[in-house]
Parts: C-alpha cells; sequence; structure tokens
C-alpha cells in the first residue's frame, strides 16, 4: 500500500492545483519523507507543501503558514530548501541522465515572443546612484542577519522563539542601537551604478548588449541546465528570458553594483585595536544587510521609475523580500548563474571600479566586501532556477565562448560539473 498511498498525494496535489486552490499543504505519515514531498509532491502544487516529520510539530508548522507576520518568510524558506533538495537529489539520482548541450539547447525554453511587448526603459545607459543611509533601513532583511550570528529563524518570530529569542532579542537592539549610529554619523557609504541597455539572445546560450545604435558593447554567457527533465520541462539558461535576435523584437538587460563597504573595515579596525570583537563584527553584519538593503531598493527604482516596467507596483516589504515582483536581478556566483567571470563584463560595461571604487580580487570577490551586484530581467515570464550540473560538452562550449582554455573554464565551474 506504500506507493500508491503516497502516489495518492501526488495526484490530490494535483487536482487542488488545477482548482487553483490557494491552502497550504501539510504532509504526514509513516511512509511519508521531506525528500518524497520536496521531489514528487511540492512540484505539483503552487503553493506551499510542507512534510511534518512528527505530529508534535504540527502546530508550531500550521501556526508559521497562518500568520500574517511569518507565512511569507517561512513559506519562501521552506520552497527554497525543497527545491535545493530536489536539485540535489536529482543530480545524485541521474548519475547519467543527462542530455548534450545540443539536446539541451532544443529542449530550452520556449516564450511566446509574437505576443510579447517589450517595455522601452525611460532611460538608457549608465547612471551613478546617491543615497542616504537612511533610506536603506526600511529595506532590510534581518533572517539573515541573524543566521550570521548562528541564531536561526525567521524574523520577528526569532525574538520569541523559545529557545533563542532572549539572545536574539539582545541582539537585536544592539544592532539597532548601532545602525542608528551607523546612519546618524555617518559611518558607512552608499555608492550604487546601474546599467540599462538595449539586448538580444544570440547563439541560443549568449546575451548580446548593445549600445542605441545597435553596435555590440558586451557578451554576456549564461549556461544551461543540462540534467534530463520530466515530460514536457525545460532545460533553462537565464538568455531564455530576453528576446531572440531573430524574433525582431527589442529586448533590454539591465546590470548593476551596489556597495555599503566604505568605512566598514576602518570601523571593525577601531573596535578590534579596543579589543572589541563582538562590534568590530557587528559593524561587518550591519554593512552587508545594508548592502543588500540597497541591492532591494534600488531594483523598486529599477522598475517603478529608471525601467519603469512595473509602474503601478505596490508591495510591503515582506513582499519584496518574498520577491513578488516582477522580473529578477540574479547575481554571478548564485544558483542560476554560478559563473564568476560574467562578474569581469559587468564591471566593463558599468565601468564599476573607476566610478564607485568597488574591485574585483583574483578570486572574483568584491572588494569591499559589503557589496551586491547582479543583472536585471524584466520579462514577467522570467524566474529564478538552479543551473544544477552540467557536462563536459557544454564546458567545451563555453570555454571557446569566452575565448579561455578548457582548463580555465573547469576551474572556475568545477563545482557545477558532473562526474
Amino acid at each position: 500500500m506504500i506507493t500508491p498511498s503516497l502516489d495518492e498525494m501526488v495526484y490530490l496535489a494535483k487536482e487542488l492545483d488545477k482548482l487553483n486552490i490557494k491552502i497550504p499543504i501539510m504532509i504526514g505519515g509513516a511512509t511519508t519523507s521531506r525528500a518524497h514531498t520536496a521531489v514528487k509532491i511540492a512540484p505539483e502544487y503552487k503553493e506551499t507543501v510542507v512534510h511534518v516529520n512528527d505530529a508534535s510539530r504540527a502546530v508550531t508548522v500550521a501556526s508559521n503558514l497562518l500568520q500574517l507576520e511569518t507565512k511569507v518568510e517561512y513559506s519562501k524558506t521552506i520552497r527554497e530548501e525543497y527545491d535545493k533538495l530536489r536539485e540535489g537529489y536529482l543530480n545524485r539520482s541521474r548519475d547519467k541522465n543527462y542530455l548534450s548541450i545540443e539536446q539541451a539547447r532544443r529542449n530550452k525554453l520556449q516564450l511566446n515572443w509574437n505576443n510579447f511587448n517589450t517595455v522601452k526603459p525611460n532611460f538608457i545607459g549608465t547612471k551613478t546612484i546617491n543615497v542616504e543611509l537612511s533610506e536603506l533601513v526600511d529595506f532590510i532583511d534581518w533572517t539573515p542577519f541573524f543566521s550570521s550570528w548562528e541564531l536561526f529563524g525567521k524574523y520577528p518570530a526569532i525574538l520569541t522563539d523559545e529557545v533563542v529569542g532572549e539572545q536574539a532579542t539582545a541582539l537585536f537592539a544592539d544592532a539597532q542601537k548601532m545602525l542608528n549610529q551607523i546612519v546618524s554619523e555617518k559611518w558607512l557609504q552608499a555608492k550604487g551604478i546601474l546599467g540599462i541597455f538595449p539586448a538580444n539572445q544570440i547563439n541560443d546560450d549568449d546575451i548580446q548588449v548593445s549600445d542605441e545604435e545597435g553596435g555590440e558593447l558586451v557578451k554576456f554567457l549564461t549556461l544551461r541546465q543540462q540534467s534530463q527533465k520530466t515530460a514536457g520541462a525545460p532545460n533553462i539558461a537565464l538568455a531564455d528570458f530576453i528576446a531572440p535576435k531573430d524574433s525582431k523584437k527589442q529586448d533590454y538587460i539591465g546590470c548593476f553594483c551596489v556597495t555599503t563597504g566604505f568605512g566598514v573595515d576602518e570601523k571593525a579596525a577601531e573596535f578590534e585595536a579596543a579589543l572589541d570583537d563582538y562590534n568590530s563584527i557587528l559593524v561587518k553584519a550591519l554593512g552587508d544587510r545594508l548592502a543588500e538593503a540597497f541591492a532591494e531598493y534600488l531594483h523598486l527604482k529599477v522598475r517603478k521609475e529608471i525601467w519603469g516596467y512595473a509602474l503601478d507596483e505596490k508591495l510591503s516589504n515582506q513582499d519584496l523580500i518574498a520577491e513578488e515582483y516582477k522580473g529578477i536581478r540574479p547575481a554571478p556566483g548564485y544558483p542560476a548563474c554560478p559563473d564568476h567571470l560574467e562578474k569581469p563584463t559587468i564591471w566593463k560595461l558599468l565601468n564599476v571600479e573607476q566610478e564607485i571604487g568597488v574591485k574585483l580580487t583574483e578570486s572574483m570577490a568584491m572588494w569591499p566586501a559589503s557589496s551586491v551586484s547582479g543583472y536585471y530581467f524584466a520579462n514577467p515570464e522570467s524566474k529564478y532556477f538552479g543551473l544544477g550540473k552540467i557536462k563536459e560538452d557544454q564546458v567545451i562550449d563555453y570555454a571557446k565562448r569566452r575565448n579561455i582554455s578548457t582548463e580555465t573554464a573547469t576551474k572556475w565551474l568545477s563545482p557545477n560539473i558532473a562526474d
């Protein structure tokens, strides 16, 4: 009876999805597992699906799913956790089930470009951004701040957590006090630059970035999923979200770099000299949170004003944290585009180092550390995804496209290369 019971759960999830039901699903029972829930059930239902391994946890899970202050962040965390679990499971279970890069490209995401109407940006080119730190405070996502201190839980619920609530509350009070000083005494500087340019997909996996006269400025190289998918599922690359050149549709792409890191090292050094390691770590953590807040703030400005493709957007900070907005801002080094070698292309296009002083190290880390960079995709069909593992044929193809040796490509892409 085990297999039919589990299969019935998958069937019911599909049916609930067809009926556009919005309630969360909790999975439990002796034959169920977190892995089965993530791999088999969750993909069939748009709303949150969570495995509850012990009946004693059911009330807590239900509370997190229903309370306004926790449900968005909790649901997002569960989805991300299950996405990673599913991707890892599929990569392990399909040891040899990969498509060639040619097959993967034939199975690319097919969007209807005939019905696609691009929103011409209100601005083309590059622009430096000046912002007061006080404008960024409301955009801070505090949950990762606590994680950096090994305190795990979602803000604000973590402040009343039975186990870590007292410690989290004390840390939060210290953070608020220092944050007020950072803002009022201008300990740090916020610097940013962005660019929006005409762009089109070329050669399946590349994005040609042009000036307003059509001259090529740079090419962004994207990587394509190669794991064999279930029937009908595409092998996605970020380039799929940009209109192909042969569609005759002029599309656009943006990219950016923001930092709140200038001043962090100096302040941290002052605390260290006073043998105050706690506040040295605290100022670094707040610098990181402000940089992420700057990225969130600027993306909002891009959507509603600078590019203007979402003029009527009205989202709360919780909605922004849950990424409810149209479009995406993936970053080199992250799951959809793990290729750090894309960063120098952004730096070249925006003249980042000369304009705002943020540098790339030999390992492609950003300095100051409290910095964020990435792309802007406006297509409403664009979404975050994980590249997963790729095969040697794509690595060789990528090396040719980037005009580097296969050995160099292998070095940079090794975490994503299948054995």
